[in-house]
């Protein structure tokens, strides 16, 4: 079985679900999750600057993250696992400032998410996961930042299962989507 890529818009504009190439046989799969051709002829300009991936167990939120200055588009893939994956519209002047959507990316769907600049990132290791973040600028230490994962404003629907999430001190520390927007106005 062949699939050819295919892309979608979600409910916040510019953030893309793309269903990468994938061949699968009776040996498994082959998969490209990235071509700067194909991305142009879907009308997507993205350029890829840095790669990173990261490793969370079951039960592990990360974020909400992104770059204060020198902002990073992201294209974000679950290489193995599920994840419950979370973009938020942190845009000065878009009408959907503070809205966010989920998706549930893993290895058996093989989607990915284009994350443009402007926009916060983060997802609950719903089991065991890599994922990886081509990333459209580089990582820069003095402009990281973030909105704490359970910002009451933003509320976000984590599917937690009354159990209480794994967080790093960093990201529980992080601030409210009230003081990020009266203190920057957004990105």
């Amino acid at each position: 079985m062949n699939s050819s890529w295919s892309c979608s818009k979600t409910n916040l504009d510019g953030v893309m679900l793309i269903t990468p190439f994938c061949a699968k046989d009776n040996r498994g799969f082959f998969l490209k999750d990235y071509s700067e051709e194909i991305f142009a002829s879907l009308k997507l300009d993205y350029h890829i600057k840095e790669v990173f991936y990261s490793f969370s167990s079951a039960g592990v939120i990360r974020g909400m993250h992104f770059q204060r200055e020198e902002q990073m588009g992201k294209l974000v893939r679950c290489i193995s696992g599920k994840i419950y994956d979370v973009v938020c519209d942190l845009r000065k002047n878009s009408p959907s400032l503070g809205k966010w959507q989920a998706f549930e990316l893993s290895s058996d769907n093989m989607h990915e998410l284009l994350i443009p600049e402007g926009f916060a990132h983060g997802f609950l290791a719903l089991e065991d996961s890599m994922v990886s973040y081509k990333c459209s600028s580089c990582f820069v230490p003095q402009y990281d930042d973030g909105i704490v994962w359970n910002d009451r404003d933003l509320n976000i629907l984590w599917p937690l299962n009354n159990k209480d999430p794994i967080i790093s001190s960093k990201d529980k520390n992080l601030q409210s989507f009230k003081i990020f927007t009266e203190t920057y106005g957004g990105l």
